[in-house]
């Protein structure tokens, strides 16, 4: 039975790359696009989030960095560039979210839990070789 599931193991890479497109698409339509599009209203709402951690000032700039990380980071997401720093930046957007849904009441935590975990083993994972940073990469070495 190992043998069946280790012959897809050379599809490691499309499977990264599904996932990738699937999140980062996702996370776009889902939860970026409302918020960026949304204004400076909408920024500081979300960006009052930061209050949770003693942060009482910026919540337009911080709501403004989370909306463009959920939007403009799931397009690099899904893409492949700048993959781990962007990782990053959505696993701290997801940990932000996480707290303000346990020290609100409102929502559900348990997606942004579960998506704070992803974006980090995607830090580890990095984006694979069906990514723009790949291709640069690539480029990088053969000149």
């Amino acid at each position: 039975m190992t043998m069946i599931w280790r012959t897809l193991d050379k599809y490691q890479d499309l499977g990264l790359l599904i996932a990738r497109l699937g999140f980062g698409l996702g996370f776009i339509y889902f939860h970026g696009w409302s918020k960026l599009v949304g204004g400076p209203e909408r920024w500081a709402g979300v960006g009052g989030a930061m209050g949770h951690f003693g942060i009482d000032f910026g919540h337009t700039f911080f709501g403004f960095l989370a909306a463009f990380s959920e939007s403009i980071g799931g397009l690099l997401i899904a893409a492949g560039l700048f993959f781990r720093p962007v990782s990053a930046m959505l696993c701290f957007t997801m940990i932000v979210a996480t707290t303000s849904h346990f020290a609100t009441g409102q929502g559900n935590p348990g997606n942004a839990f579960k998506n704070a975990f992803l974006f980090f083993g995607f830090i580890l994972i990095g984006p694979g070789k069906y990514s723009v940073d790949a291709l640069i990469a690539k480029r990088k070495r053969s000149r």
